[in-house]
């Protein structure tokens, strides 16, 4: 359990860091627009952080689990999806929405690293 947990953790990590290299990726173009690639890795994020969860107790026998930090962690990707899918078949995405999204990608990732 302890494998699938790790592989879980890292397939987690590389979705939410695929999230914030897409974003920065528009950064330069003039009109942005939302790359879909920003949703799949949202959905794959929510789903490995989901079943993480899910097999904390069985991995962390001794530990207990801080729901406030994943209640919070969870609402963030769920508000980047809803805006995600909310802009995705828009032509032109606007810089505001494009800052929002990059906010809570930096976001959720400060609340997984500083909170303890």
């Amino acid at each position: 359990m302890t494998t699938i947990n790790t592989a879980l953790l890292i397939i987690h990590i590389l979705c939410v860091l695929a999230i914030l290299v897409l974003l920065l990726l528009q950064w330069n173009k003039s009109p942005r627009k939302l790359n879909p690639g920003i949703l799949h890795a949202g959905m794959t994020a929510l789903i490995a952080g989901l079943a993480m969860v899910g097999m904390y107790s069985t991995v962390h026998p001794n530990d207990t689990l801080n729901h406030t930090k994943y209640g919070i962690k969870l609402l963030v990707l769920l508000a980047i999806l809803v805006i995600g899918y909310r802009n995705v078949k828009k032509p032109i995405l606007s810089k505001n929405i494009w800052l929002v999204l990059v906010g809570l990608t930096f976001t959720n990732i400060l609340i997984a690293t500083l909170w303890r």
